[in-house]
C-alpha cells in the first residue's frame, strides 16, 4: 500500500510540475502577442521554437552544445584532481589545516570572473582557458564540503576502526572517513557544478572562449535577433536542470541509498 500511495503522489507531483509549464507557456504567448507584441523586447513561445528548429537544423546548437561540455567538463574534473585531495588533507591534518587555511580564505572570495584576464594571458583562445574560469568557481565548494564532511567524521568510528585493526592512516581515511564524508563530498560537487555551469556561461560570454552556447548567445544578440538569444537561455537552464537531475534522482539514490535506510 505504501509504495501504491508512494507513485501515485509521484504522478501528482509531474502532472502538476506539467500543468505549470504548460500555464506558464500560455501567459506568455499571451502577454507577448497582445501587450508587449514586438518580437525584440519580448519573443513568443512560437517565435523561439521556430528559432529552435532553424538553429537546430544548421546544427549550431549540436556545436555549441559539444564545445560548451568540453569546457565544463576540463573545469570540473580539475576541480575534482585539485579540491577532494585538498579538502581531505585538511580535513583530516590539523597542521594541514593550519598551512593551508590562510591561501584558501584568500583566494576563495575573489570571483572566478576576475581571473578570466589571466585565463586569456595564460591558456590563450582555448577550450583550457574556459575551462580554468570554471575550475576557479567549482573547485572551492568541492574543497570546504570535502573539508567539512572529514572534520565532521565521528572520533568513535575513527576509534572503532583502530580496534578492528585498521591503523593506517590510508586505510582510515579509505574505508572509514571517506564512506562517512562521501554525503558532504556529494553535496559540494553538486553546488560545484552549478556554480561552475554559471561560470562557462560567464566565460563564453566575455569572450574566452571563440565558440559555445554562451557566445553564440551574445552573438545572436548583437544580432537582434532575440528569440535566438531566448533559445540559448533556455538550453542552458535545461542543461543546468538535467545535471541536477542526475544527482538528486540517480546519484543520491543510487550511490547513497545507504542514508536513508534503503537496500537494493
Amino acid at each position: 500500500m505504501n509504495i501504491i500511495r508512494d507513485t501515485a503522489h509521484r504522478i501528482r507531483e509531474h502532472w502538476l510540475g506539467a500543468l505549470a509549464l504548460v500555464l506558464a507557456l500560455v501567459v506568455w504567448e499571451c502577454y507577448a502577442s497582445l501587450v508587449v507584441r514586438n518580437s525584440f523586447l519580448l519573443p513568443g513561445p512560437t517565435d523561439v521554437f521556430s528559432a529552435f528548429i532553424s538553429l537546430l537544423e544548421k546544427g549550431i546548437l549540436l556545436a555549441d552544445f559539444e564545445v560548451s561540455l568540453l569546457h565544463f567538463a576540463i573545469g570540473l574534473s580539475g576541480a575534482l584532481l585539485i579540491g577532494i585531495p585538498i579538502g581531505i588533507a585538511m580535513g583530516w591534518n590539523s597542521r594541514a589545516d593550519q598551512f593551508l587555511n590562510p591561501v584558501i580564505e584568500i583566494l576563495r572570495p575573489i570571483p572566478p570572473l576576475a581571473w578570466i584576464p589571466f585565463a586569456i594571458i595564460w591558456f590563450g583562445f582555448t577550450p583550457v582557458s574556459a575551462g580554468f574560469v570554471i575550475f576557479v568557481g567549482a573547485v572551492f565548494p568541492i574543497l570546504i564540503n570535502t573539508y567539512t564532511g572529514f572534520r565532521g567524521v565521528p572520533r568513535i568510528f575513527v576509534e572503532a576502526g583502530r580496534m578492528l585493526g585498521c591503523t593506517r592512516t590510508r586505510d582510515q581515511i579509505r574505508y572509514i572517513a571517506f564512506p562517512a564524508a562521501l554525503p558532504s563530498v556529494v553535496s559540494g560537487i553538486r553546488i560545484a557544478t552549478g556554480v561552475g555551469w554559471m561560470c562557462l556561461v560567464a566565460a563564453e560570454l566575455f569572450g574566452v572562449s571563440n565558440n559555445g552556447l554562451g557566445k553564440d548567445l551574445w552573438f545572436y544578440y548583437n544580432l537582434h535577433q532575440m528569440d535566438a538569444v531566448v533559445v540559448y537561455m533556455l538550453l542552458l537552464g535545461l542543461i543546468g536542470l538535467a545535471i541536477d537531475m542526475v544527482f538528486r534522482y540517480y546519484i543520491d539514490r543510487h550511490f547513497l541509498k545507504w542514508r536513508t535506510g534503503e537496500v537494493a
